[in-house]
């Protein structure tokens, strides 16, 4: 891959990362439930579904989905059914008592937030879509296309760890001004209603030409 497509797809790359969607708010809501170090897991869960969908593009498969209703729905729904599944966690999530210096949170278990995370990436069926329509724009059809897509996989993945980190990061800090179960409540039921909002954006999704 020449370095100018390479700076072209890098750009691209933290345009669509910085784009709020399920991940940024998986990530948050992590950042705010855990705080920072345990929350981190769910990005490195984004990034096994990020990289799930590249190696389905890479493969052809994501033509499948651009072309099949049936596949493109049964993966789009179980993302809206996971989303409101959140959703319903996030608003009956109880507040928790706080000391000055120690969060008293739940312990967010790694291998549960990898699962979480991959799940949120993996259950959208319009991000392979996508990835099919912009990530061939990139390849130079007389090099090896593996080798060129490895280097977009890690450059995407890359990049998408540090813009989740910035929103993990950002919910923890808002995590440690939440004193009372009153602000603790409204701040779960708000990620709450953002979850329940990605589940509605997802269920408008349709397939290109359905």
């Amino acid at each position: 891959m020449a370095i100018e497509t390479w700076l072209a797809f890098f750009v691209a790359c933290w345009v669509i990362s910085l784009s709020p969607g399920a991940g940024a708010i998986a990530s948050m809501s992590s950042g705010l439930n855990y705080g920072f170090a345990r929350g981190y897991w769910t990005a490195f869960g984004l990034q096994l579904g990020l990289l799930l969908q590249i190696a389905v593009v890479a493969a052809g498969v994501g033509a499948l989905l651009a072309t099949s209703s049936l596949a493109f729905n049964l993966i789009k729904w179980f993302g809206v059914a996971y989303l409101l599944y959140l959703a319903w966690r996030q608003w009956h999530a109880q507040p928790v008592a706080m000391e000055e210096e120690v969060l008293l949170r739940p312990l967010g278990q790694p291998l549960v937030l990898v699962f979480r995370g991959f799940l949120v990436n993996v259950s959208n069926p319009k991000a392979v879509v996508f990835m099919l329509a912009v990530l061939p724009q990139f390849l130079d059809l007389a090099q090896p296309m593996l080798q060129q897509y490895a280097v977009m996989a890690v450059t995407m993945i890359a990049v998408d760890l540090i813009v989740m980190a910035g929103y993990t990061g950002l919910a923890a800090k808002v995590l440690r001004l939440l004193r009372s179960p009153q602000q603790q409540r409204i701040m779960n039921r708000a990620f709450a209603g953002l979850f329940a909002g990605a589940a509605s954006l997802l269920m408008l999704v349709r397939r290109a030409g359905a």
